[in-house]
């Protein structure tokens, strides 16, 4: 017979175990904690810590999560709801399971690090319904050191082929009091909220990635990865802490039709002692994720852009036609100009196509300009000046009308030596329109199987014609830009733009949350620099130009904006100079401190590079940080800084900014003092060669 420990529960081991004997056991425990009423089966993280059970209790397929032997995620049941073919769930018995294990380094083309260590061990189960149908469903979950992704695989088999799929029941009940950081799920605004902090218990229905803070400190983060063909999911509490995926709609009665054999996304628990370590354990989304399908994709090249679009935000210019137009030739050529002088590789250029702003998109032409803007002499000047353009796609949610306008879009851009596109689906989360191939609308959610499948195509198309993808209003992240490395970037999440009519505006709160939350799926296109610190009609942007310059490293993307007006940066001249130099493409990255919500320090070093770059954000309260640099190599270095002057903050001077520079080595400390709302920048760069 087992012990049981203080909390009630049964020891966590490989067990096969007489149904008897455990439903002996089970008259002497709360009916809240049942034992498994068969074979539990555990799979554990190569250093030990991190287990993964599975189950079943009455007969209902559970799982649950432990961390050093303490729980992480209690007992939670699996299911699906399965459209003419009821529930699959109960009567469920658990077969033999396959084991294996992996360790492996793979090379990224582009990103946050150049190396991604995969190392974790797999156990794959198949999960059998009693009855007449016997319809099994495989269970695969892989268990990092600092987390867990499981996923459902469908066999074929007669009985279980056309799969409809009306929910899929997969719960994750938190153990721990944990407060959460959320922006709420299936609502008009996508992605674009400011992030909620609420104890667990007050959650409603929240995007992932959903960030946890439990009382004793450990971070969990719940999200997907590998979102292929199937409806993202939305994580709705049911009660306390348990939580269960909530399949985004579609135009369908059903949620998810697909045809067996095929793979659900995997469902992923970050787990780490500390936001920073959060940040780590990241790397998961990307190793659940299939390797490159593009092949070689040299073409794909991290960046620095400016672009025709600030303007618009400001109501200085306008996307459609008419007198205030910003893309024209004459504006495009000026930019191109800004370009070239200051070392930017590319200019975006918004609102150029014939179309803006049409109902439900109906009359954008992707290949057709504006009187006022000549493609051939933009593109023929940008080329001379050794810029390139950046497209842009925007859709205002017809998908349907891009989908069959994308091969002539795609041609046309790549005629002009256009080789990334930013695309845009701006429309109300249910406001996304497909076509079916009689030419009838059919109206879906823009996190639905159909919109999954849509932003993969659109990938798969641009490839053809070498084009990057960075798409506004998108699907969220779930780490495919490593099957398909032309995802550069992607919005999902509240930009910069909302600095410039936001009601409000997004706090200095904003990016110290993003960093342990949006940042965990991937890039984000913030769109930094706004070195004017004023949006629309001049209203103050809550932050100083300190911490404009700390975001392009702190929050990462491979193509990063210099959003702000060309005159407006020749007025900061010592911003300017770090935008111009600061990397867009890392060998790895280090986030020193951090507090989720609170300030965070994050460190990048160049890709094929010795020097390390640093951006320190604060909120609203003004902190001081001691930078220990021993992550440095041997030898001496020049630190050039960028931080908040004495009277800066936004409840001072928020210019206030002194650039300075130092000599360091990997022994000392830096002490840095952020104001409210600020932050700092610094490079290191070796001073000559080291001595061994």
């Amino acid at each position: 017979m087992f012990a049981v420990n203080s909390t009630g529960r049964l020891p966590y081991r490989y067990v096969t175990v007489l149904a008897v004997a455990l439903a002996m056991l089970m008259l002497a425990r709360p009916a809240m904690l049942r034992a498994a009423d068969g074979p539990s089966y555990r799979e554990c993280s190569p250093n030990g810590r991190l287990c993964f059970v599975l189950s079943t209790r009455e007969q209902v397929p559970v799982y649950s999560v432990t961390r050093d032997g303490k729980p992480v995620i209690d007992p939670s049941s699996l299911g699906f709801m399965l459209r003419g073919a009821g529930k699959w769930q109960h009567g469920m018995t658990l077969g033999e399971p396959v084991r294996s294990n992996h360790s492996e380094r793979w090379e990224q083309p582009w990103g946050e690090s150049r190396f991604v260590v995969d190392r974790h061990n797999e156990m794959r189960v198949p999960i059998t319904e009693q009855g007449k149908t016997r319809r099994t469903i495989d269970l695969v979950v892989r268990v990092f050191d600092n987390g867990v992704g499981f996923r459902f695989v469908f066999p074929r088999q007669s009985q279980l082929s056309d799969v409809r799929i009306d929910e899929e029941l997969t719960e994750f009940n938190l153990a721990g009091k944990a407060d959460a950081w959320w922006i709420p799920g299936g609502e008009a605004n996508r992605y674009e909220y400011l992030y909620n902090h609420t104890p667990a218990d007050q959650v409603g229905t929240a995007h992932t990635p959903i960030t946890f803070r439990r009382d004793d400190g450990l971070h969990i983060a719940i999200h997907e990865a590998a979102l292929s063909d199937y409806s993202a999911f939305w994580l709705q509490r049911i009660d306390g802490q348990r939580f269960r995926t909530r399949l985004a709609p579609s135009s369908q009665p059903w949620k998810v039709r697909r045809t067996a054999p095929f793979n659900t996304p995997w469902r992923t628990i970050l787990i780490a002692d500390n936001a920073p370590g959060l940040y780590v354990a990241a790397d998961i989304i990307l190793n659940l994720n299939e390797p490159n399908r593009l092949g070689d994709v040299s073409w794909v090249k991290p960046h620095k852009y400016v672009g025709i679009w600030w303007a618009m935000h400001l109501d200085k210019w306008s996307w459609n036609a008419g007198p205030k137009h910003g893309a024209t030739t004459e504006h495009a050529m000026r930019y191109i100009d800004f370009a070239a002088a200051h070392g930017f590789k590319s200019v975006l250029v918004e609102g150029w196509n014939e179309g803006w702003w049409s109902e439900s998109g109906r009359n954008f032409k992707f290949a057709t300009a504006y009187p006022d803007f000549d493609m051939d002499r933009v593109s023929a000047y940008a080329r001379s000046k050794g810029v390139e353009i950046m497209g842009h796609h925007e859709t205002a949610g017809n998908a349907g009308l891009y989908e069959r306008n994308l091969e002539q879009a795609l041609a046309y851009y790549e005629r002009h030596g256009i080789h990334a596109v930013k695309t845009g689906y701006v429309a109300d989360a249910g406001g996304v329109l497909r076509e079916d191939p009689d030419g009838t609308e059919q109206w879906e959610w823009h996190d639905g199987q159909y919109m999954a499948r849509h932003h993969e195509d659109v990938a798969i198309a641009a490839a053809r014609h070498h084009i990057a993808i960075n798409a506004h209003e998108p699907i969220k992240d779930t780490g495919m830009r490593r099957t398909y490395p032309n995802l550069v970037s992607r919005e999902g999440a509240r930009g910069t733009e909302y600095n410039a009519w936001g009601d409000p505006p997004n706090p200095p709160s904003h990016e110290p949350t993003l960093l342990f939350t949006r940042m965990l799926s991937g890039p984000f296109d913030l769109t930094p620099g706004i070195v004017s610190l004023e949006g629309r009609d001049g209203r103050p942007i809550p932050n100083t130009l300190a911490r404009q310059l700390a975001d392009y490293v702190a929050i990462y993307s491979p193509v990063q904006m210099a959003a702000d007006l060309p005159e407006n940066y020749a007025r900061h001249p010592d911003a300017l100079a770090f935008i111009e130099r600061v990397p867009v493409d890392w060998e790895q990255t280090k986030v020193l401190q951090g507090a989720i919500g609170e300030y965070a320090v994050v460190a990048r070093q160049r890709r094929g590079g010795r020097d390390w770059w640093i951006g320190g954000i604060t909120d609203d309260a003004a902190r001081t940080v001691s930078l220990d640099l021993s992550f440095l190599g041997p030898g001496r270095y020049r630190a050039e800084i960028w931080r908040d002057g004495p009277d800066g903050g936004i409840d001072g001077d928020r210019f206030a900014m002194i650039r300075e520079t130092r000599t360091v080595s990997s022994a000392d400390v830096l002490d840095l003092t952020m104001k409210s709302g600020g932050g700092f920048a610094l490079s290191l760069t070796p001073l000559g060669r080291s001595k061994k």
